[in-house]
């Protein structure tokens, strides 16, 4: 302001320095001896324009600060009252929280309060799990499945936990039925014989586990026979009956990890008690020599047993019971299998995971390589199209090794059999990951065309040639159509012999009916005639053509 008050007053003396420049203008006009040209008029006009500008300006500048502080007035208005939505806001979910802490403390001691009046007697195993489940879990197996109006706990509409998702599934009425009565046995067959509907078996299956009064202790009867006592078959290859039940017990553990996650502390605690988590740790401590036989690459990544025994180990929270690096060295022979990411996260083992990748594509499993960088975001230090490209040029190499200057026809197959299947995981692999634009199919779909048309030309070539039929000279034989013939049930032609063909004119239809039967004169008396043909060979020339016969003299 006081900027502003020393401004206008200098303005305001502008006249009387004008008034002053006018008397020394006078003055120094009067003691001139040459004329001057500049007049005082254009002086005074100017000065006085500069005058009317400045104060324009002046003005101008006044009327823009009392916009500014306006605004400002405004904008500090609404500061304040956002200020006091805000706390507003605080102090009504300070209130709700304190709502529901008390609301809290009520529940634990009421809780609390139930227990200590509670019976001296110990209730059951099963009966303490599922008590702790309806505390624990809102949204746990209902409690009105086990009660005794139901005590078999066949068919009811349970709801399936927040893991599973928040929608209800009408399990299958044998399923709880067998959970409940602890039927390991008759579960595998169960689960066997409804592989086909294997998808919502495993989502219906951790809700069928709530019917058990211990579904740990289920599982691990489950796992009885995983590895049979009998001797192995002598020809090397696995038992189909025994593969199919690895895979349902590996399902059941897997199952009873979903169950798992879904409970709390307590519920926790009551399933995977120490007696449990010793009896799994027994079985884990049995399979683990067995193990030791398996290798890399005759598992492709694929073993169900490495696969059980880790699984084994999360569910049952028994992982540091055992070395890290001996898991480490099982994690490739399950590279392939789909679980096999989320696995190793269960045993704790992601900031692992780099130095397992480094050994599967040192073993020459880019692609598996690939899908774990994937799943655990380690593709800044793993490039996928660079590990893609490493395993199509072994494949090609491979392939080039079987050339025909190189090997024989049978290991030349076999090796262009691994390019074909190479470049079509390496397509698969891409189509997985979205890497279209940083790794174009268009090339390898080429050349898969062009394996697979080199496979069907050999194929054919190798293919042993049918011989083709002589076909006799001369007459062919002739096949008459007799469908018109009412006789003739079947509806269709004979067939004449080859060798020796129906005579031309037998049969000759224009020769019969009621007029040339009217036209034709009476027949003669019956004659006899005798003939002496001569040694006669068909009607075959010497030379074994066939020739056709001149016809007989009609007779009637």
């Amino acid at each position: 302001m006081e900027d502003t008050r020393s401004v206008a007053s200098f303005m305001d003396s502008t006249s009387s320095k004008i008034q002053q420049l006018q008397r020394a203008f006078a003055e120094l006009e009067s003691q001139r001896a040459v004329t001057l040209n500049l007049k005082w008029k254009e002086l005074e006009e100017h000065f006085h324009g500069l005058e009317r500008s400045l104060k324009r300006r002046f003005h101008e500048l006044e009327d823009q600060e009392k916009e500014y502080e306006t605004k400002t007035r405004k904008a500090q208005e609404l500061l304040e009252k956002k200020k006091a939505a805000v706390e507003a806001k605080e102090k009504a979910s300070l209130e709700r929280l304190q709502k529901k802490r008390d609301a809290a403390m009520f529940a634990i001691n009421s809780a609390l309060d139930n227990y200590n009046n509670a019976p001296i007697s110990k209730p059951s195993i099963g009966e303490r799990w599922r008590q702790s489940v309806v505390r624990d879990s809102p949204n746990a197996f209902a409690a009105d499945s086990i009660t005794d109006d139901n005590p078999d706990g066949s068919v009811q509409d349970v709801q399936i936990s927040p893991v599973m998702g928040n929608f209800e599934v009408k399990a299958y009425p044998q399923l709880l039925k067998l959970c409940g009565d602890m039927d390991s046995t008759g579960l595998h067959k169960f689960v066997s014989d409804n592989r086909k509907n294997l998808a919502s078996l495993k989502e219906e299956i951790p809700i069928a586990f709530r019917a058990a009064a211990n579904p740990a202790s289920l599982v691990l009867d489950s796992l009885e026979g995983f590895y049979p006592m009998e001797a192995p078959n002598p020809d090397g290859k696995k038992d189909a009956n025994l593969l199919g039940m690895r895979r349902t017990c590996i399902m059941l553990m897997e199952c009873l990890s979903i169950l798992l996650s879904g409970l709390g502390l307590n519920s926790l605690g009551t399933v995977l008690s120490e007696s449990v988590k010793q009896r799994a740790k027994t079985i884990a401590e049995g399979w683990n020599p067995l193990l030791e036989t398996l290798e890399m690459d005759a598992c492709n990544g694929n073993s169900l047993e490495a696969h059980a025994f880790l699984q084994l180990l999360a569910t049952f929270a028994i992982v540091s019971d055992f070395k890290e690096d001996e898991l480490l060295k099982l994690i490739p022979m399950v590279s392939r299998r789909r679980q096999a990411a989320e696995l190793c996260r269960s045993l704790g083992l992601s900031e692992k995971m780099p130095g397992v990748i480094e050994v599967l594509m040192n073993s020459g499993k880019q692609i598996d390589a690939i899908n774990m960088a994937f799943a655990f975001q380690l593709t800044e230090q793993f490039p996928p199209v660079a590990l893609l490209k490493s395993y199509l040029s072994e494949a090609r190499r491979s392939s080039s090794q079987g050339r025909p200057g190189n090997a024989s026809p049978a290991v030349q197959d076999e090796f262009n059999e691994r390019e074909l299947t190479g470049v079509k995981a390496v397509i698969k692999c891409i189509e997985e990951h979205n890497l279209e634009e940083q790794y174009p199919v268009e090339p390898l779909q080429k050349r898969i065309l062009q394996l697979e048309k080199a496979k069907a030309e050999k194929k054919r070539a190798t293919e042993p040639t049918k011989p083709q039929p002589k076909r006799p000279r001369g007459a062919q034989p002739r096949v008459t159509d007799n469908n018109n013939n009412n006789n003739n049930k079947t509806g269709y032609g004979r067939v004449i012999p080859e060798r020796y063909p129906q005579y031309v004119y037998d049969n000759r239809p224009f020769l019969s009916g009621p007029i040339m039967a009217a036209q034709a004169p009476p027949p003669p008396a019956p004659q006899t005639y005798t003939f002496s043909p001569a040694p006669a060979h068909g009607n075959f020339y010497g030379n074994c053509y066939q020739y056709q016969a001149p016809p007989p003299p009609y007779f009637h």
